[in-house]
C-alpha cells in the first residue's frame, strides 16, 4: 500500500524544508549517498553533486529551475559498469527518472540500491537566463514558486518544460508533490513503491488522512484537480507548438535544409542527450574523413557544397536513433550554440513515432523497447498502403 505523508514547512521555505528531509536520509543512514543539485559557491548555478554527509547540504536545491546537464547521463556514469553495494538516493525531475529508464533499459545504468526521489517539475530556465535572474538579485527557485502559486505563466521557461506533458515523477520510490499543494505551508511525501514505503516508516511525518483535523490542510481532490488542469495547459502548448513546426516545414525538403542550415557539426545536442550512449559515434568515425580531392571532386560536380558537410545527414541519422527514447528535455537546443529549434523537431517526431508503436518511454521498466520486439501484426496498415 502506498504511503502518502505531509512535511511541513516553516515560514515558507521550500528549499530548507526538502533539504531537512534529505539530511535526515544520511542521518539515519537511510542512504550512503545523495546525488543532488548543489548551489555553486557564486548562486548563479547548480552542479550534479553526490554526497556522502550533510555537510555542504544547506546549498542543496532540488527545485532551482536550471537543468545544466541530465542526471540520468550522470547515473549511467557511474553505474554502467557496476551497481552501488549500499543505497544511494537520487533526486530527479520527470524527464530525468524517465531517461534514466530507457538507459536501464539499453543496458547502459543499473538501478540496483538506488532509492529514485522524484520532484514535482515546475519547469526550468535555461542556463543563462537563469544566471541573468541572479544577477539582477532576485532568486528564481523563489520567483517560480510565486509565479506558479499566483496562476500565472512564464514564458522565460525553456520550451520544453512548457510543453512538458510528464511533470509529476512516475517510477520514483519517493515523490516529493508541490502541485496543488500549498507548499508555503506543507508538501507532499509520498511512497511509490515498497522500497519507498519502508524508507517513510523511518519518520513520523504526519499521514495525509489526518492532517485536516490535526495538522496541515491537505486536499487531495485539489491535487488531482490543479495536476489536470496544469497538464491541460502544457498539451495546448505542445499541440500549438507542433502546428507551428510544421507550418515551418511544410514547403517540403528545402524548408527542413533551411531549419538545419546554421548547423556547424559540433555535436553539443549529441554530447549533452541523456539517451545518446554509444561509446563510437558513427558520425564521427573515419567514415566520414575525406581527402582534399574528394571535396573539390564534389565542388565541381554540383557547382558549390556547403561546408561543414553532412550536417542534415547527422541530425537526420541521430533522430532516428532516438525517436522511441526521446523523453523531450530539450538539452540538445539548450546546448546549440546556433539556437537550431532541435526541441520542436526531435519532440514532434519522436511523439508521431512514439504513438505509432503505442510506446510511451520511461513509462514501465518491463515494457520493451519498441525497436528490439518483433510483433507479427505490427504496422500492418503501412505495408497495406
Amino acid at each position: 500500500m502506498k504511503k502518502e505523508v505531509v512535511i511541513e514547512v516553516k515560514d515558507a521555505r521550500v528549499k530548507e524544508a526538502i533539504n531537512s528531509f534529505l539530511e535526515s536520509l544520511l542521518e539515519k543512514n537511510l542512504v550512503s549517498a545523495l546525488l543532488v543539485p548543489r548551489e555553486v559557491p557564486s548562486k548563479d548555478n547548480v552542479v550534479q553533486s553526490l554526497m556522502t554527509n550533510s555537510n555542504g547540504l544547506k546549498e542543496v536545491n532540488v527545485i532551482s529551475p536550471v537543468l545544466p546537464v541530465s542526471s540520468a547521463r550522470i547515473i549511467s556514469e557511474m553505474t554502467r559498469l557496476s551497481s552501488y553495494k549500499n543505497p544511494v538516493g537520487v533526486v530527479l525531475r520527470s524527464c530525468e527518472i524517465r531517461a534514466l529508464i530507457e538507459l536501464v533499459k539499453l543496458k547502459q545504468a543499473s538501478l540496483d540500491n538506488l532509492l529514485i526521489i522524484g520532484v514535482d517539475c515546475l519547469g526550468t530556465y535555461s542556463v543563462s537566463d537563469y544566471q541573468n535572474l541572479c544577477k539582477q538579485g532576485n532568486s528564481p527557485s523563489d520567483e517560480l514558486l510565486r509565479k506558479f502559486k499566483e496562476g500565472g505563466e512564464d514564458t522565460k521557461l525553456r520550451k520544453a518544460c512548457q510543453v512538458c506533458e510528464y511533470p509529476i515523477p512516475s517510477n520514483a520510490d519517493l515523490v516529493i508533490g508541490l502541485i496543488g499543494v500549498d507548499f508555503e505551508k506543507n508538501i507532499l511525501l509520498k511512497s511509490g513503491t515498497e522500497k519507498g514505503e519502508k524508507i517513510l516508516e523511518n519518520f513520523s511525518f504526519l499521514p495525509v488522512r489526518a492532517c485536516t483535523q490535526t495538522g496541515p490542510e491537505f486536499n487531495q481532490s485539489k491535487r488531482e484537480e490543479s495536476v489536470s488542469k496544469y497538464l491541460s495547459k502544457k498539451i495546448e502548448k505542445r499541440d500549438a507548438l507542433f502546428s507551428e513546426m510544421k507550418e515551418e516545414t511544410s514547403g517540403g525538403w528545402e524548408n527542413l535544409l533551411s531549419v538545419f542550415s546554421t548547423c556547424i557539426n559540433c555535436h553539443n545536442c549529441m554530447r549533452v542527450c541523456p539517451l545518446c550512449y554509444c561509446r563510437e559515434c558513427f558520425f564521427e568515425s573515419p567514415t566520414f574523413e575525406f581527402g582534399s580531392e574528394k571535396y573539390l571532386l564534389w565542388a565541381k560536380r554540383k557547382g558549390s557544397i556547403k561546408m561543414p558537410r553532412d550536417t542534415i545527414l547527422f541530425h537526420l541519422g541521430r533522430m532516428s536513433h532516438m525517436a522511441t527514447s526521446c523523453v523531450g528535455c530539450g538539452l540538445c537546443e539548450q546546448a546549440c550554440p546556433s539556437n537550431i529549434p532541435l526541441l520542436k523537431i526531435f519532440k514532434m517526431v519522436s511523439y508521431k513515432v512514439q504513438q505509432i508503436f503505442k510506446y510511451v518511454p520511461g513509462r514501465d521498466l518491463e515494457e520493451p523497447l519498441p525497436l528490439t520486439t518483433f510483433k507479427e501484426d505490427e504496422l500492418r496498415s503501412v505495408g497495406e498502403e
